[in-house]
């Protein structure tokens, strides 16, 4: 089970710094109604991560099993697929990237957040995390790795569990610290916010092109073991 939690962890990783989930976290918790709107987001956040995962997993174990010698051609090529689209998206995070004095700019929808109540922060987090090509590949890339294992079912659960609260603990501690310690933590996510804003598609590029390798990796594994 080490093994597997091992090899899923940098994904649930990688959609733990998207910055995108964090930007909205943040800006839920400036609004108006922040307590509510935070909430709303972590629960839809949280059950969008861990009903993508369980399904793709489901899928994932529908895979044919190891040949002779440990080779696994089906899981081999699909984390190549998985590990190019990544390549793919790290290139295109870096073109997107804000160039010398250049100011990114805010999508419109970020811009409605301040009049969010709890299901319409819910709704959103469902979005970002099921409907978020970027996520369902990650999650493609860990849900492969605990589908094609040989783990019992309670192994599964704590596998499915680690994911789940690692993918979303961006969004977790920040409104956790929130609901603690409101006042201390506005002067540092408003700075936050700005940082995250800027950097978006350089951090995104180099997390891309680092699980992109990763999962190539895994990939020529598979086919030739």
């Amino acid at each position: 089970m080490g093994t597997v939690i091992g090899s899923i962890l940098p994904f649930a990783v990688g959609i733990a710094i998207s910055p995108v989930p964090i930007i909205v976290v943040i800006l839920t918790l400036l609004s108006p109604r922040a307590r509510s709107s935070s909430l709303g987001f972590l629960v839809g956040f949280l059950v969008g991560i861990l009903g993508g995962f369980v399904a793709l997993t489901l899928v994932s174990s529908l895979l044919p099993s190891h040949h002779q010698h440990g080779a696994n051609p089906w899981e081999g090529v699909i984390k190549l697929a998985l590990g190019a689209l990544l390549v793919l998206l790290a290139v295109r995070q870096w073109r997107k990237r804000p160039q010398g004095d250049e100011k990114p700019e805010m999508p419109s929808w970020m811009q409605k957040i301040d009049s969010f109540g709890f299901m319409n922060a819910l709704g959103l987090g469902l979005v970002l995390s099921i409907a978020n090509p970027k996520n369902l590949i990650l999650t493609a890339g860990a849900s492969v790795d605990v589908g094609a294992s040989d783990l019992s079912i309670e192994a599964v659960v704590v596998a499915v569990a680690v994911f789940t609260l690692v993918a979303a603990s961006a969004v977790i501690v920040p409104v956790v610290a929130f609901l603690v310690a409101a006042d201390r933590l506005r002067p540092g996510l408003n700075a936050l916010h700005t940082w995250l804003t800027r950097e978006n598609h350089v951090i995104m590029a180099v997390m891309f092109i680092v699980l992109g390798a990763n999962s190539i990796g895994k990939g020529l594994g598979a086919i030739w073991p």
